[in-house]
Protein backbone atom coordinates (compact mmCIF):
# COMPACT_ATOMS: atom_id res chain seq x y z
CA UNK A 1 0.00 0.00 0.00
CA UNK A 2 1.26 3.35 -1.15
CA UNK A 3 2.66 5.10 2.30
CA UNK A 4 -0.32 8.08 2.19
CA UNK A 5 -2.59 5.44 1.66
CA UNK A 6 -1.41 3.68 4.69
CA UNK A 7 -1.71 7.04 6.66
CA UNK A 8 -4.95 7.81 5.52
CA UNK A 9 -6.64 4.51 6.43
CA UNK A 10 -5.02 5.02 9.84
CA UNK A 11 -6.53 7.88 10.63
CA UNK A 12 -9.69 7.00 9.37
CA UNK A 13 -9.34 4.26 11.36
CA UNK A 14 -8.06 5.20 15.12
CA UNK A 15 -9.53 9.61 14.39
CA UNK A 16 -12.56 9.16 12.43
CA UNK A 17 -12.78 13.10 13.78
CA UNK A 18 -9.52 14.32 12.20
CA UNK A 19 -10.01 12.13 9.09
CA UNK A 20 -13.27 13.63 7.98
CA UNK A 21 -11.83 17.47 9.00
CA UNK A 22 -9.06 16.95 6.24
CA UNK A 23 -11.90 16.71 4.05
CA UNK A 24 -12.37 19.80 4.24
CA UNK A 25 -9.17 21.22 3.06
CA UNK A 26 -8.11 21.60 -0.44
CA UNK A 27 -7.97 17.95 -1.89
CA UNK A 28 -3.67 18.33 -3.05
CA UNK A 29 -3.04 19.11 0.16
CA UNK A 30 -4.97 16.34 2.25
CA UNK A 31 -2.29 13.26 1.71
CA UNK A 32 0.04 15.55 3.62
CA UNK A 33 -2.19 16.34 6.62
CA UNK A 34 -2.67 12.37 6.35
CA UNK A 35 0.97 12.12 7.27
CA UNK A 36 1.33 14.83 9.40
CA UNK A 37 -1.83 12.94 11.62
CA UNK A 38 -0.76 9.38 11.39
CA UNK A 39 2.80 10.74 12.74
CA UNK A 40 0.71 12.22 15.37
CA UNK A 41 -1.18 9.18 16.19
CA UNK A 42 2.42 7.15 16.50
CA UNK A 43 3.78 9.69 19.19
CA UNK A 44 0.40 9.57 20.84
CA UNK A 45 -0.35 5.59 21.45
CA UNK A 46 3.76 4.86 22.25
CA UNK A 47 2.60 4.41 25.75
CA UNK A 48 0.12 1.96 25.02
CA UNK A 49 2.55 -0.34 23.05
CA UNK A 50 5.51 -0.76 25.38
CA UNK A 51 6.15 -2.54 28.74
CA UNK A 52 7.93 0.47 30.58
CA UNK A 53 9.63 3.55 29.69
CA UNK A 54 12.69 2.10 28.14
CA UNK A 55 11.10 0.76 25.48
CA UNK A 56 9.15 4.16 25.04
CA UNK A 57 12.49 6.26 24.95
CA UNK A 58 13.78 3.92 22.56
CA UNK A 59 10.54 4.32 20.20
CA UNK A 60 10.98 8.08 21.00
CA UNK A 61 14.27 8.50 19.58
CA UNK A 62 13.66 6.57 16.64
CA UNK A 63 10.96 9.07 15.87
CA UNK A 64 13.73 12.01 16.80
CA UNK A 65 16.54 10.36 14.55
CA UNK A 66 13.78 9.83 11.71
CA UNK A 67 12.65 13.88 11.68
CA UNK A 68 16.98 14.75 12.06
CA UNK A 69 16.91 13.02 8.73
CA UNK A 70 18.60 9.66 9.55
CA UNK A 71 17.16 5.92 9.66
CA UNK A 72 16.82 6.61 6.04
CA UNK A 73 16.15 2.62 5.38
CA UNK A 74 14.09 1.74 8.37
CA UNK A 75 11.88 4.83 7.39
CA UNK A 76 11.16 3.69 3.92
CA UNK A 77 10.04 0.96 5.50
CA UNK A 78 7.60 2.51 7.83
CA UNK A 79 5.21 4.14 5.98
CA UNK A 80 4.16 6.91 8.09
CA UNK A 81 7.83 8.09 9.04
CA UNK A 82 8.82 7.57 4.77
CA UNK A 83 5.55 9.68 4.53
CA UNK A 84 6.30 12.07 7.36
CA UNK A 85 9.46 12.82 5.39
CA UNK A 86 8.13 13.57 1.93
CA UNK A 87 5.89 15.81 3.54
CA UNK A 88 8.65 17.70 5.65
CA UNK A 89 10.70 17.84 2.72
CA UNK A 90 7.93 19.02 0.57
CA UNK A 91 6.38 21.44 2.79
CA UNK A 92 9.78 22.71 4.80
CA UNK A 93 8.60 22.01 8.27
CA UNK A 94 10.75 23.17 10.71
CA UNK A 95 12.60 20.43 12.55
CA UNK A 96 12.92 21.95 15.92
CA UNK A 97 8.61 21.95 16.12
CA UNK A 98 9.09 18.60 15.63
CA UNK A 99 11.31 17.44 18.10
CA UNK A 100 9.53 19.70 20.53
CA UNK A 101 6.65 17.67 19.89
CA UNK A 102 8.52 14.27 20.16
CA UNK A 103 9.87 15.69 23.36
CA UNK A 104 6.21 16.47 24.78
CA UNK A 105 5.46 12.97 24.55
CA UNK A 106 7.97 11.81 26.96
CA UNK A 107 5.99 12.55 29.94
CA UNK A 108 3.53 9.73 28.10
CA UNK A 109 5.85 6.92 29.19
CA UNK A 110 6.48 7.91 32.83
CA UNK A 111 4.26 7.02 35.55
CA UNK A 112 4.68 10.26 37.17
CA UNK A 113 2.42 13.01 37.85
CA UNK A 114 3.16 16.70 36.74
CA UNK A 115 4.10 19.18 39.23
CA UNK A 116 1.25 21.80 38.48
CA UNK A 117 -1.70 22.24 36.01
CA UNK A 118 0.40 24.76 33.99
CA UNK A 119 2.58 22.31 34.11
CA UNK A 120 -0.23 19.93 31.93
CA UNK A 121 -1.00 23.21 29.54
CA UNK A 122 2.54 23.59 28.43
CA UNK A 123 2.73 20.20 27.98
CA UNK A 124 -0.71 19.27 25.98
CA UNK A 125 0.26 22.68 23.79
CA UNK A 126 3.90 21.46 22.94
CA UNK A 127 2.23 18.13 21.91
CA UNK A 128 -0.70 19.74 19.77
CA UNK A 129 0.68 23.06 18.61
CA UNK A 130 3.27 21.94 16.33
CA UNK A 131 0.83 19.74 14.30
CA UNK A 132 -1.54 22.77 13.79
CA UNK A 133 1.06 24.85 13.08
CA UNK A 134 2.22 22.28 10.36
CA UNK A 135 -0.58 21.48 8.86
CA UNK A 136 -1.26 25.23 8.35
CA UNK A 137 2.34 25.27 6.63
CA UNK A 138 0.90 22.37 4.65
CA UNK A 139 -2.02 24.32 3.26
CA UNK A 140 0.13 27.50 2.46
CA UNK A 141 2.12 25.11 -0.14
CA UNK A 142 5.14 25.05 2.61
CA UNK A 143 5.46 28.34 3.49
CA UNK A 144 5.03 29.94 7.26
CA UNK A 145 1.52 29.38 8.37
CA UNK A 146 1.73 32.75 10.31
CA UNK A 147 -0.06 31.45 13.00
CA UNK A 148 1.70 30.29 16.00
CA UNK A 149 0.13 32.31 18.41
CA UNK A 150 -3.42 30.81 17.62
CA UNK A 151 -1.49 27.52 17.37
CA UNK A 152 -0.64 27.73 20.76
CA UNK A 153 -4.15 28.49 22.28
CA UNK A 154 -5.84 26.48 20.01
CA UNK A 155 -3.32 23.31 20.91
CA UNK A 156 -3.71 23.64 24.06
CA UNK A 157 -7.51 23.52 24.77
CA UNK A 158 -7.50 20.33 22.17
CA UNK A 159 -4.80 18.70 24.07
CA UNK A 160 -6.31 18.78 27.44
CA UNK A 161 -9.96 18.19 25.60
CA UNK A 162 -7.87 14.97 24.60
CA UNK A 163 -5.95 14.53 28.14
CA UNK A 164 -9.71 14.43 29.55
CA UNK A 165 -11.00 12.15 26.84
CA UNK A 166 -7.85 9.46 27.83
CA UNK A 167 -8.83 9.62 31.46
CA UNK A 168 -11.12 6.83 31.91
CA UNK A 169 -9.37 4.68 29.74
CA UNK A 170 -6.01 5.34 31.59
CA UNK A 171 -7.54 4.79 34.81
CA UNK A 172 -8.31 1.62 34.62
CA UNK A 173 -4.82 0.90 33.02
CA UNK A 174 -3.52 2.39 35.78
CA UNK A 175 -1.70 5.14 34.02
CA UNK A 176 -2.54 8.26 34.62
CA UNK A 177 -2.35 11.15 37.34
CA UNK A 178 -3.15 14.85 38.08
CA UNK A 179 -0.97 17.58 38.34
CA UNK A 180 0.76 17.43 41.97
CA UNK A 181 -1.15 21.22 43.24
CA UNK A 182 -4.53 20.45 41.52
CA UNK A 183 -4.77 16.97 43.65
CA UNK A 184 -3.56 18.90 46.29
CA UNK A 185 -6.18 22.12 45.99
CA UNK A 186 -8.88 19.42 45.79
CA UNK A 187 -8.02 17.19 48.71
CA UNK A 188 -7.10 14.23 47.09
CA UNK A 189 -4.11 12.50 48.57
CA UNK A 190 -2.75 10.68 45.90
CA UNK A 191 -2.72 12.20 42.74
CA UNK A 192 -3.14 8.49 40.56
CA UNK A 193 -6.55 8.54 38.85
CA UNK A 194 -7.69 4.61 39.24
CA UNK A 195 -11.10 3.28 39.87
CA UNK A 196 -11.35 3.74 43.59
CA UNK A 197 -10.45 7.52 43.75
CA UNK A 198 -13.35 9.81 45.41
CA UNK A 199 -15.64 10.63 42.25
CA UNK A 200 -16.38 13.52 43.97
CA UNK A 201 -13.33 15.08 44.61
CA UNK A 202 -11.83 14.04 41.11
CA UNK A 203 -15.31 15.29 39.34
CA UNK A 204 -14.29 18.91 40.87
CA UNK A 205 -10.53 18.76 39.96
CA UNK A 206 -11.68 17.51 36.05
CA UNK A 207 -13.67 20.72 36.03
CA UNK A 208 -10.75 22.66 36.86
CA UNK A 209 -9.19 21.36 33.49
CA UNK A 210 -11.79 22.37 31.41
CA UNK A 211 -11.89 25.64 32.59
CA UNK A 212 -8.56 26.15 31.40
CA UNK A 213 -9.35 24.40 28.23
CA UNK A 214 -12.50 26.59 27.78
CA UNK A 215 -10.03 29.54 28.39
CA UNK A 216 -7.48 28.94 26.04
CA UNK A 217 -10.53 28.80 23.49
CA UNK A 218 -11.33 32.81 24.45
CA UNK A 219 -8.07 33.22 23.70
CA UNK A 220 -8.18 31.37 20.65
CA UNK A 221 -11.24 32.94 19.67
CA UNK A 222 -10.21 36.16 18.10
CA UNK A 223 -6.75 35.13 16.89
CA UNK A 224 -9.30 32.56 14.86
CA UNK A 225 -10.87 36.00 13.29
CA UNK A 226 -7.74 37.54 12.01
CA UNK A 227 -6.26 34.04 10.72
CA UNK A 228 -4.82 33.83 7.08
CA UNK A 229 -7.95 31.80 4.78
CA UNK A 230 -5.53 29.26 4.20
CA UNK A 231 -4.49 27.93 8.02
CA UNK A 232 -8.56 27.44 8.51
CA UNK A 233 -8.52 24.05 7.88
CA UNK A 234 -6.08 23.47 10.24
CA UNK A 235 -8.29 24.20 12.79
CA UNK A 236 -10.86 22.20 12.39
CA UNK A 237 -10.31 19.47 14.81
CA UNK A 238 -10.16 21.68 17.61
CA UNK A 239 -13.50 22.73 16.53
CA UNK A 240 -14.88 20.08 18.38
CA UNK A 241 -13.97 20.49 21.58
CA UNK A 242 -16.21 22.25 23.23
CA UNK A 243 -18.75 20.00 22.38
CA UNK A 244 -16.71 17.11 24.30
CA UNK A 245 -16.34 19.96 27.15
CA UNK A 246 -20.26 20.40 27.19
CA UNK A 247 -21.01 16.92 27.14
CA UNK A 248 -18.24 16.10 30.26
CA UNK A 249 -19.88 18.31 31.85
CA UNK A 250 -23.23 16.56 32.56
CA UNK A 251 -21.16 13.47 32.36
CA UNK A 252 -22.12 11.48 35.92
CA UNK A 253 -19.10 9.28 36.37
CA UNK A 254 -15.85 11.08 35.60
CA UNK A 255 -14.31 7.73 34.93
CA UNK A 256 -16.95 6.32 32.21
CA UNK A 257 -15.90 7.42 28.34
CA UNK A 258 -18.07 10.02 26.77
CA UNK A 259 -19.71 9.50 23.98
CA UNK A 260 -21.27 11.52 21.11
CA UNK A 261 -23.04 10.22 17.94
CA UNK A 262 -20.45 10.10 15.24
CA UNK A 263 -23.65 12.53 13.17
CA UNK A 264 -23.21 15.20 16.00
CA UNK A 265 -19.60 15.54 15.46
CA UNK A 266 -19.72 15.52 11.33
CA UNK A 267 -22.74 17.89 11.91
CA UNK A 268 -20.78 20.08 13.91
CA UNK A 269 -17.08 19.89 11.56
CA UNK A 270 -19.82 20.96 8.73
CA UNK A 271 -21.13 23.86 10.30
CA UNK A 272 -17.46 24.90 11.88
CA UNK A 273 -16.28 24.25 7.62
CA UNK A 274 -19.12 26.81 6.49
CA UNK A 275 -18.62 29.37 9.33
CA UNK A 276 -14.46 28.75 9.91
CA UNK A 277 -14.16 31.88 12.05
CA UNK A 278 -17.01 31.33 14.56
CA UNK A 279 -15.66 27.55 14.63
CA UNK A 280 -14.64 28.39 18.56
CA UNK A 281 -18.23 29.36 19.30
Amino acid sequence: MDAFRHCEALVREADKDRFLATLFAPAQHRDALYALYAFDLELSHIRDRVSGPLPGEIRLQWWTEVVLGARKEEAEANPVAHALQAVMASAHLPISSLEGQIEAHRADVYDEPLESLAALEANVRDAAAPMIAAAARVLNSGHDGGIDELSAAAGTAYGLVQWLRAVPHLAHTGFVHLPSDLAARHGLSATAIAPGIDRELLTAALADIRMRARQSLVTARPLLIAAPDHALPALLPVALSRLWLDRMDVARDPLTPVEIPQWRRQWALWRAARRPRQMFG
